[in-house]
Formats: C-alpha cells, structure tokens, sequence
C-alpha cells in the first residue's frame, strides 16, 4: 500500500496574449491581442479555466 494518490492539480495559467498594440477599436477590442476592453481589465483576475476561454478564443477573432 504505498501507491502515492494523486492530487488534481489546477491547470496552469496560460500566458498573457498581450502583443504590446494597445489600441481599442470602435466596439472596444484590442487591435493587437483581440480581447475586449472588460477582459482586459479582468484578466489578473480570472482563473486559469477563464484566460484559457479567453485565449482559445481569439483565433476565431482575429478572423473577423
């Protein structure tokens, strides 16, 4: 009996999408890393899981 148990480990943070082109369109999303103005602001804040909803979604945005 001296299996170690696992302990869920809490998904790591991914990194900032900031490409330092800091300038808001007219709808108040970054021209540079696409995020909007609110997720900006919010981003120290968030937890891993909402970056990482943040960052997987902004290849879809930066298609439009």
């Amino acid at each position: 009996m001296g299996g170690s148990a696992k302990t869920p480990q809490a998904p790591a943070f991914p990194p900032s999408p900031c490409i330092d082109i800091c300038k808001l369109n007219e709808n108040d999303i970054c021209l540079g890393c696409k995020r909007t103005i609110a997720e900006i602001a919010r981003w120290p804040a968030m937890t891993a899981e909402e970056q990482w909803r943040v960052v997987n979604a902004l290849p879809q945005r930066r298609l439009r």
